[in-house]
């Protein structure tokens, strides 16, 4: 079976470990991931970030590396593409506004096609109408309001967990990726053997 094309989409202050383990791990297993962001050109960088708990109220934020985009925003063909996979951080706050990128979301709604969603990634989903209306998601517990506003169940995983409801995978955050990217490349039809 050829490897798939997954399209990742990102913003400035998207969390590190859910662009990098995700690309390089479905890239290891022979997929093609293009990451992409709002009006940047394939060469460009945008600024990471890295969210930890610390024993705050909440999560704290710190720079992460810079992420090459490999993919120039314009020319990104939606029809060439098998999943979508909306990336963590800070960075669905503000990208989930972007005619383009709700129109890109509603594509892979629309055509049935897997739909990816780790941490605040699930912003993006809950600001196309209909995409989760009654799924099942997980993401991280600040985004529970949201996902309930949205029609969608909250599923609050284990933090090393992912769920898996139809096509749409889901998990709370980047402690999760094992459990999530072997989900999602169940669900693309990755078989993984050892000998």
């Amino acid at each position: 079976m050829p490897g798939k094309k997954i399209l990742m989409l990102c913003g400035e202050f998207t969390e590190e470990y859910e662009i990098f383990v995700f690309q390089q791990g479905m890239e290891a297993v022979g997929h093609t991931v293009h990451v992409i962001c709002p009006d940047k050109k394939k060469g460009e960088m945008i600024q990471t970030s890295l969210h930890d708990f610390e024993g705050h109220q909440t999560y704290i934020e710190r720079f992460g590396h810079l992420a090459e985009i490999n993919k120039t925003f314009s020319e990104v063909v939606l029809d060439e593409y098998d999943a979508v996979y909306c990336a963590g951080g800070r960075g669905p706050e503000y990208i989930r506004t972007d005619k383009r990128i709700q129109a890109m979301v509603r594509h892979f709604h629309e055509t049935g096609k897997p739909i990816f969603t780790i941490c605040h990634g699930v912003q993006i989903l809950v600001a196309v109408d209909g995409v989760i209306r009654g799924k099942k998601v997980a993401a991280l517990g600040a985004c529970e309001p949201e996902v309930i506003l949205a029609g969608g169940t909250y599923i609050d995983v284990q933090p090393h967990e992912a769920y898996v409801d139809g096509t749409m995978v889901s998990a709370k955050g980047w402690t999760g990726l094992a459990a999530f990217m072997r989900e999602c490349m169940k669900v693309l039809g990755t078989q993984i053997t050892h000998s």
